[in-house]
């Protein structure tokens, strides 16, 4: 454990994780990063993307929401809207979701007031969907 981060992952409705890992790296609104045990501090804000860890030299990978990550030199914790596991998405959900939300962009202008939530809603698509693929045993 002397070079493991401690790592929770906290949304609204559960614990998602909570373990020591290797690393993690986080989809941040100004880009992704790294997380090593002994980093600086820092607070971010977390984009809708894929955020993953490795625990026991094995990658587990989520697909998230907006949130923010804390950092501290040996924990995160990042508070999210959503956080699901590659191998509990229903990618066949997702796929309809991508479809739905590019259909539903492609009759609307950027000026409309649904164009940000319909921007969104496609960009959680596809992180699920890249989310889900990232599993073996797809």
């Amino acid at each position: 454990m002397a070079d493991e981060l401690m790592l929770e992952i906290v949304t609204p409705e559960k614990m998602a994780f909570s373990g020591y890992v290797e690393e993690v790296t986080i989809p941040g609104v100004e880009g992704e990063f790294g997380v090593l045990r002994g980093h600086e501090a820092m607070l971010s804000a977390v984009d809708i993307g894929q955020l993953n860890f490795t625990r026991n030299n094995k990658k587990v990978y989520f697909a998230v929401n907006t949130g923010y990550a804390e950092v501290t030199s040996n924990k995160v914790t990042i508070l999210i809207e959503t956080a699901e596991r590659s191998d509990q998405i229903d990618i066949t959900r997702a796929r309809k979701a991508k479809d739905n939300a590019e259909a539903r962009l492609a009759k609307i202008t950027r000026d409309n007031e649904d164009f940000e939530k319909m921007r969104a809603a496609l960009a959680r698509a596809i992180a699920r969907i890249s989310t889900a693929e990232k599993e073996p045993s797809r």
